[in-house]
This record gives structure tokens, sequence and C-alpha cells, in this order.
């Protein structure tokens, strides 16, 4: 067994590389673990500012000098960001507290609906049924109750967060797009030399992520921007709330469509009732779904991700359950930097 295990050390950890990278690793990994909170609005910053940096190449790759196309993608960020926090920001809280009060109404005529069914149909449903259908819901409903409660303690925290973010973030944005070369250098003079490996890991996540974060970001849109129309054609109460929830729910591959389907179902059913008009609406939100997966998807993703469906659901597990939603987000990517390490570990033939 010792022996075993000193042949398999030597085979994969021959390499000094191979020890500097797993040093920088395990940093990364106690900094979330530790500090990810105080850190957030720093990861956030270099996340936005990865993106614009994107955007910044794809102008200078058409001739545009970077200090002019830094100042250009720089006052889009800004305007859109304030766009987002004194028109977007109002309404979407407006149709969350108008949806919150009007719960309890939509509650009570789904029980109606449920306790009905052994009537309507009662060769499929029994009293029995009805009962633990509504108990569980009650439960559901508890639950939410105290969300709510624990939600309203915490206002004044999130609201300074908010701020917080709102004035942090946009200067930390700035300056790390400005100095971005200055900040790179500073940083390489506390890797040891040489520094192939993490190069190498480097450049790939690079590729693979870039790709990823700009695709994510172009899907959210356009999901969003076309359920919206669909549901505003149809006249669905809480269109621009509905459908945000809707492009929110890409970042979440396979489970963020079946999460979000619920809202919709509840307030359409709540709406119209078991119409046609609901059959329609319910019919254009699985085409608008099968659309984003079947050809939106891999227009946008055919080279970024090659990941199998069940690493995926398996880093969404993993990841979410240590850190939430920012565990959630940066899922996939945080398994694609795995698949990277291990592709590129270099391995000595066992002698």
């Amino acid at each position: 067994m010792i022996e075993f295990l000193r042949e398999w050390y030597g085979r994969h950890f021959t390499d000094p590389q191979q020890i500097i990278l797993l040093l920088l690793i395990a940093l990364g990994l106690v900094l979330a673990v530790f500090a990810g909170d105080i850190l957030a609005p720093l990861v956030v910053s270099i996340l936005l500012a990865y993106i614009l940096e994107g955007l910044i190449r794809g102008l200078e790759g058409a001739r545009v000098p970077r200090l002019f196309a830094f100042l250009l993608v720089y006052v889009l960020f800004v305007t859109g960001l304030l766009l987002a926090l004194l028109r977007l920001v109002p309404v979407l809280s407006e149709q969350v507290v108008d949806l919150a009060a009007r719960l309890p109404s939509m509650l009570a005529a789904g029980q109606r609906w449920v306790e009905a069914l052994p009537e309507l149909y009662p060769e499929l449903v029994n009293p029995t049924q009805v009962e633990q259908i509504l108990a569980a819901v009650r439960t559901e409903v508890l639950a939410f109750g105290e969300e709510v409660i624990r939600f309203s303690l915490d206002t004044v925290v999130d609201v300074l967060s908010v701020v917080v973010y709102a004035v942090v973030v946009p200067i930390l944005v700035f300056f790390l797009l400005k100095d971005k070369r200055r900040i790179l250098d500073w940083a390489k003079t506390y890797l040891p030399a040489p520094q192939s490996l993490s190069s190498q890991v480097w450049n790939e996540m690079d590729l693979k992520v870039s790709q990823y974060l700009r695709g994510k970001l172009i899907e959210i849109g356009v999901v969003w921007v076309v359920t919206f129309f669909a549901f505003a054609l149809f006249g669905l109460q809480y269109a621009l709330l509905l459908s945000f929830l809707v492009g929110l729910s890409v970042i979440i591959p396979y489970v963020g469509a079946v999460v979000v389907t619920v809202p919709v179902l509840l307030v359409g059913a709540f709406q119209w009732g078991l119409s046609p008009e609901f059959a329609y609406l319910m019919l254009t939100y699985l085409v608008i779904q099968f659309l984003d997966g079947n050809l939106l998807v891999p227009l946008l993703f055919s080279e970024a991700v090659d990941l199998h469906p069940a690493a995926i659901l398996t880093a969404i597990l993993v990841f979410g359950g240590l850190w939430g939603v920012w565990g959630v987000l940066f899922a996939i990517p945080l398994a694609s930097l795995i698949d990277v390490v291990l592709r590129s570990w270099p391995r000595s033939s066992p002698g």
C-alpha cells in the first residue's frame, strides 16, 4: 500500500509547478470559505470587469484605441446601471410587493380548486389525497411566511448592501479596467517562476469562462426580452417580474426552468383559470423554453463548456450547498476549472 501511494505521488506530483498550482487553488478556496462575504463586492467587481474587458478587446480588434474603448464601455456600463437602479428596480420591487399581497387570495383560490377535484375526477382523486396536498401547501406557506418576516427584519441591511454595491462596485470596476496591466504585472511578481502550468490553466480557463459568461449574459437578456413581450402580449399580470425570473432561471441549467415554471403557472391560473388563454400562455412559455435549450444554448455555448450534464448538476449541488446563490452562479466556471486542471495536470510515466 505504501509503495502504491509512493508511486502515485511520484507520478502526479513530481513538478514544482503542480505544487504552486495546488497552493493557488487552495488559497482561493480558503478566501472563498472564510472571507467570501467580505470580498463579495470585490468578486462582483472582478466579474463585471472581466466581462467588460471582452467588449473592450472587441473594440480594440476593430482598431479602436484602448483608452477610447475603455471610456465608451465604462460609460455604457454606468448608464445601464443607473437605468436599472432608477427605472427597473422600482418597478420590479412594486410588482414583488403587489404579488406578495395577493398571494393569500391566490392560495385560497387554489385551495378551492383542489377541494373540487374529487367531485370533478372521482376516479383519479380522493379526499384523502386532497387533504395531503393541502397540508403540504400549508407547510410551504408557513415557511414562506417565516422567510417574509426574516426578510423584513433584514431590510435595513439589504438596503445598506445595495448602497455599498452601487457605490463601491463601479469604482472598483473603473480601476480594474483602467489599471488592468499594472495589476496583473504586480500579481505576477508574487508568483514563483516558472509559471508555465499556471499560465496554461489560466489561458484555457480564460477562453472557456469568458465565452461562458458573455454567452450567459446574452442568453439571459434574450430570454428575458422575448418572454416579457410574450407575456405582455397575453396581458399576463406581473409580466416584467415573471419574465425577469425566467431570464435569471437560465443561470441554473435544467433546474431553473422547472422552478420558475411554478410562479408562471400560478399567476396564469389565478388570472384566467383553466381556460384557452391559460393553455396558450403555457404553450408559448414551453416553446420559449424549447427554443432556448435547443437553439440558443447550442449557438452560444457550442465551444464554451464541454461538460457532461451529470457533472453540471453535481457542481450545482456541491457548490450551491457550500456557498448558496454564489455557488450556484459560479458552479459551471468552477467545474470547468476542475476539468481544465485535471486535463492539464502533468503525469510522469511509471518507472
